[in-house]
């Protein structure tokens, strides 16, 4: 932290972004962290830039920054309140204190608790789960999600009016709705490009 003071004391931004990670707000494809012991600071703010969080027993999470005189910088501030209550995440980076593994899937800032000896083999399976699925309809979701969040509900349901007649329109969807009927697994053309549209790209 000295040099991104000295920084500051120049008066420009110190921005912290983890190799750009934490800054990415349009990582197409779904990301998910496997944590195991202490997951603070820097390491949270890596852990909440993902979209999927499995954590062992022995995890413990936290934002102390504040106890060194700064604020979680890495988008702790920002992804925190979005991922919990805004009372627990206040509670978390005003005090500095961490919480138990326990604690975090209580209030959803992970999707679960797995021995250590499962935690790799919970985050791949995950990761096969997503890959199963129609590659454009993941990226859409995940971009649906995303967006509308920042948005009012009229707006979010619009963008995923917008998507989804996307969707209709690329051979993904028909291979899907066709293997639906005929009852069989689908098999997507892995980067299958969509149809030409004027709604938002997925």
């Amino acid at each position: 932290m000295p040099w991104r003071r000295d920084i500051a004391l120049r008066g420009c931004e110190s921005t912290i972004s983890f190799g750009g990670m934490t800054l990415a707000d349009e990582i197409t494809k779904p990301v998910i962290a496997a944590i195991q012991g202490h997951c603070i600071a820097g390491g949270l703010e890596l852990a909440m830039a993902c979209d999927i969080r499995v954590c062992t027993p022995d995890s413990r999470f936290g934002l102390a920054e504040v106890r060194w005189g700064v604020l979680p910088g890495g988008g702790g501030t920002q992804r925190l309140p979005r991922l919990v209550p805004v009372g627990c995440a206040l509670e978390m980076i005003l005090t500095g204190e961490a919480i138990d593994a326990a604690r975090a899937e209580r209030i959803g800032l992970v999707n679960r608790i797995v021995v250590a000896d499962a935690l790799l083999d919970t985050a791949f399976a995950i990761a096969e789960r997503i890959a199963a699925n129609g590659p454009l309809a993941v990226k859409a979701a995940k971009r649906a999600i995303q967006h509308g969040l920042d948005r009012s509900l009229a707006e979010g349901l619009a963008l995923e009016g917008a998507l989804q007649k996307r969707l209709l329109q690329t051979d993904d969807a028909e291979e899907g709705l066709r293997a639906f009927a005929e009852r069989r697994r689908p098999a997507y053309a892995t980067g299958a490009a969509p149809a030409p549209a004027q709604s938002s790209k997925i």
